[in-house]
């Protein structure tokens, strides 16, 4: 496994990038769309939204 995956681990070591940032924000987004589940009435399915950005960006 470390063999098929040496490229990608090289650029790790070298670069030190990673998709944190980006698996982060995916996870985000389906937590929030999780949030709204339920909600037949669109209009309180996009305030529980707003609020949950909010929150997340205060914090």
């Amino acid at each position: 496994t470390v063999c098929r995956w040496w490229k990608e681990i090289e650029v790790l070591i070298v670069t030190g990038a990673t998709t944190a940032k980006v698996e982060a924000n995916n996870t985000a987004i389906k937590h929030t769309k999780r949030t709204g589940r339920g909600f037949t009435n669109a209009r309180n399915y996009k305030t529980r939204i707003l609020l949950r950005s909010a929150a997340r960006t205060a914090a």
